[in-house]
């Protein structure tokens, strides 16, 4: 039998990983323009915390987990989401205790769901997090931390849309009004909606059924419900995203898939891809923390798919900094051999931001200098003996830039750094 990945579980080759370099290296650098630390959390967790966490009459935990007993009989499953994993951290390290924290976290996550574009059954995302800060400036803030990442990767058509799932008593006077509403056309649902009536009916809003949906066109809207503190919290996100200039449209049936979520919740969606147009979602859970068995601590935050990101800046052509070689070291003859060896790492050491491969293997010149063309490097450097012994490169344009010339070694490396704008 020929072996192969795993249904839903993919491969990036070494010629698509500029794009993932390009999207962790411009994340990293705008989650610490906001003072967000990065945590690095286990793969596997315990399910229990998935359970207490996502919710239990949810999808994720019903359907998609990847769950096994290990030989000590505990139950274990493979990550489906990152916010649990990041409390389950956070409580246990005690750095969520009476402190504002400011975290984010990457790595693949997993859901037994049907493959599409952009959507797997490992698939990996950047997760944003904010604790401690109770006030609707933080849901401003995890927002325009996104809205920052679109713009510094030079990305665009992105619709942000915003609702609120207000407080636990008005949701408790929505939830006996959406149950109400629910049973005159209970017989009209479908059975996973049937299923959650009475234990979830805020997820019957979710439902992807088309009979289901047309139902849920009539159902009351929490809008509707919401006392004055709601109210006011989400005057005050929508106040936030204007003074940032972030267009956001308010979509009432948006409850988000997790049963954690409070107040805010948003996602950032697009019609470049399809269906499926979600790229980052998230929102507001205040009482995740103390649910977890942590102290009463507020949270909002954001997960944002990393597979569909880079669909996306591949439909919309975004350019992205390359880690193909830029320079290949053609060598032949037994002192260049040295020669050339000792001058990749010199070159390496000077030059910290060059890409530079030495040719191995032997080969002539000819079969070289094909190597270094298909390995997409703008210039070639020669070192035969004659080189070697006189103390020289030839320094070969491989893209029509300009012609060859010779040049002495103790200059070599400020020449590359001019040509490549080191």
């Amino acid at each position: 039998m020929k072996i192969q990945s795993v249904r839903g579980m993919n491969d990036v080759l070494p010629a698509d990983s500029s794009a993932w370099q390009h999207v962790h290296a411009v994340a990293a650098q705008v989650f610490a323009a906001y003072g967000y630390g990065e945590l690095r959390l286990p793969v596997v967790e315990r399910t229990e915390l998935f359970k207490r966490a996502v919710g239990e009459v949810t999808d994720v935990v019903e359907k998609e987990m990847y769950s096994f007993e290990d030989r000590g009989g505990e139950r274990l499953s493979l990550r489906p989401e990152l916010t649990a994993g990041v409390i389950r951290a956070g409580i246990e390290h005690g750095i969520l205790f009476n402190q504002q924290q400011r975290i984010w976290c990457t790595g693949p996550v997993f859901r037994y769901e049907r493959p599409q574009a952009g959507r797997y059954r490992q698939f990996h995302q950047l997760d944003v997090e904010a604790f401690g800060i109770a006030t609707p400036d933080a849901d401003v803030e995890i927002i325009a931390i996104a809205a920052q990442l679109w713009k510094r990767l030079g990305m665009s058509g992105f619709q942000l849309q915003i609702n609120t799932l207000g407080t636990l008593p008005s949701r408790a006077a929505h939830r006996a009004a959406l149950i109400d509403y629910l049973v005159q056309h209970e017989a009209a649902l479908d059975e996973d909606a049937r299923r959650r009536l009475h234990a979830n009916p805020l997820r019957v809003l979710d439902s992807k059924v088309p009979a289901t949906q047309a139902i849920v066109e009539g159902a009351p809207s929490l809008l509707d419900y919401l006392d004055e503190a709601s109210i006011a919290h989400f005057d005050a996100v929508k106040a936030g995203l204007e003074a940032l200039g972030i267009a956001y449209v308010i979509n009432p049936r948006l409850v988000r898939g997790l049963d954690y979520y409070t107040h805010t919740v948003f996602e950032w969606v697009t019609d470049q891809l399809g269906a499926q147009g979600t790229v980052c979602a998230g929102g507001r859970y205040d009482g995740l923390v103390e649910q977890l068995g942590g102290p009463k601590t507020t949270g909002v935050g954001f997960g944002l798919g990393i597979e569909r990101l880079i669909l996306l800046m591949a439909v919309q052509q975004v350019p992205v900094v390359s880690n193909q070689p830029q320079v290949y070291l053609c060598r032949f003859g037994t002192e260049a051999e040295r020669v050339a060896l000792q001058l990749s790492e010199t070159l390496r050491d000077q030059l910290p931001g060059l890409r530079l491969v030495l040719n191995a293997g032997g080969g002539s010149l000819k079969s070289q200098l094909k190597r270094a063309d298909g390995c997409g490097a703008r210039l070639a450097l020669i070192i035969g003996d004659d080189e070697a012994a006189a103390g020289a490169v030839q320094v070969k344009s491989l893209r029509g830039e300009g012609e060859a010339f010779t040049c002495a070694r103790t200059e070599l490396a400020a020449e590359l750094s001019r040509r490549l704008a080191l």
